[in-house]
């Protein structure tokens, strides 16, 4: 057992000659400002000191503070003189500090806000902004646009009125009145990459947006998030953002039939510096079924808008940009859409009845999502068989697995005889499986 000193059990103040201040006042206010702000007699903060408190005839007073609270407080003498003022005080332990903390170790049951801190020993809290300490704090995947499965970095044409187009992995874009280009962009330090659109005459709006599945953020119901992005744009100045959630379980509808219930929007004031912004959002008890976070501008008739390091998460403090290693990153995106790699080998099978269709595997990094969609639907790879080499029509997926994908690829000619192991390459373009949301 470790033994500390014990605080003061009462508050005691002294004349500036070392005598106890007998009928001294203690103001108090919140910090930074002249507004009252109360004090209480016991811990359970119940009843209310006067302000000013009068100090008795030790110069003493039961002075307790609401946790989590900084105040500002000024001691007078009894004929009301200024003895001093001392700003952002907080209470014995609980953990807010305006200026550096530094120590050892370090134990808090509550809160612990400091402007800066340093500690060469063990910290123990119970959370980190009200959320998990360290690791995956970002609910947004691929935020920084480090995987880009699709496009591999180069440009991508959104087609005005038509559904929504994905872009980079686990963002969509959608705009209107004009085609727009899009693309991942390199970036500056801190940030590796960004997405940008070029804007062109007769565009209304431009949206860019992440789906997030439920099990990833149905815990932010009932509670505060905070969304963070770096945005600027060399012709708009104002960025609006949308939050919803969808109205059944990863169910969001099409843009022409939209499926969601509005959780909150609001704008960011931009402007052609790349600039970090962040939004405090109330996110309702209902909303464990998926939520949704959209990035939109109006009329981007020519320019350039920019965004980067793409972060939402648990709270309502904005925190630096959750940096993930990007192989960790790529498996996240690949529960949502994979890539085959066009003249690449990407799964064994055996020849049916026929030798026109077959079954195989695709063996997977992830489980993905759900049974996924084929890009392009056709002609999309070859099979290999002991006699010859075919193309397959429809490559017919029948299940997902924990680690593959069940396929029946069907022939335009037949690939040999029943019961031969088969080979399956991709072809000349890539094949995109996906399973967003």
């Amino acid at each position: 057992m470790t033994a500390v000193l014990t605080p003061a059990p009462k508050a005691q103040f002294f004349t500036n000659n070392g005598e106890p201040l007998v009928g001294g006042k203690l103001y108090s206010y919140a910090a930074g400002t002249t507004t009252p702000l109360a004090t209480y007699t016991t811990y359970a903060g119940n009843v209310a000191n006067t302000n000013p408190v009068i100090l008795d005839s030790r110069g003493e007073a039961n002075v307790w503070l609401t946790s989590g609270v900084l105040y500002k407080l000024a001691l007078y003498d009894a004929d009301n003189a200024l003895i001093w003022t001392v700003d952002n005080v907080s209470s014995i332990n609980d953990g807010i500090f305006s200026g550096p903390v530094s120590g050892t170790t370090g134990t808090f049951s509550g809160a612990l806000t400091a402007a800066s801190g340093t500690f060469s020993g063990n910290v123990q809290m119970a959370s980190l902004n009200g959320g998990a300490l360290a690791g995956l704090r970002n609910r947004v995947i691929n935020g920084n646009f480090y995987n880009d499965q699709r496009n591999s970095g180069a440009s991508q044409t959104i087609t005005a009125a038509a559904a929504l187009a994905y872009t980079v992995d686990r963002f969509y874009a959608y705009c209107t009145g004009a085609n727009v280009t899009g693309q991942r962009v390199a970036g500056t330090a801190p940030n590796a990459f960004l997405y940008r659109f070029t804007g062109a005459a007769s565009v209304t709006k431009i949206a860019f947006a992440q789906r997030i599945e439920n099990l990833n953020c149905q815990d932010l119901a009932g509670s505060t998030a905070t969304l963070s992005v770096d945005l600027s744009n060399s012709l708009l100045n104002t960025v609006t953002w949308t939050a919803s959630y969808a109205s059944t379980a990863n169910t969001f509808g099409t843009l022409a039939s939209p499926t969601v219930t509005s959780i909150a929007t609001g704008t960011f004031t931009v402007n052609s510096t790349l600039t970090r912004y962040n939004v405090n959002i109330a996110i309702p008890a209902a909303a464990t079924t998926g939520i949704q976070i959209e990035l939109s501008v109006g009329a981007q008739t020519s320019g350039t808008w920019n965004i980067g390091n793409f972060q939402l998460e648990f709270g309502t403090t904005s925190t630096p940009f959750e940096q993930i290693p990007i192989g960790l990153s790529l498996e996240l995106c690949q529960r949502y859409a994979l890539k085959l790699e066009q003249n690449a080998f990407w799964g064994i099978g055996y020849l049916r009845t026929g030798g026109t269709n077959s079954y195989g595997i695709i063996p997977t990094p992830v489980s993905m999502r759900a049974t996924p969609s084929v890009t392009p639907t056709t002609g999309g790879g070859s099979v290999y068989s002991i006699d010859t080499q075919t193309f397959w029509t429809s490559l017919g997926i029948t299940n997902v697995m924990p680690n593959g994908i069940y396929v029946g690829p069907t022939f335009a000619t037949s690939a040999g005889t029943a019961g031969n192991s088969m080979m399956m390459i991709n072809g000349s373009a890539v094949t995109i499986l996906s399973a967003e949301l």
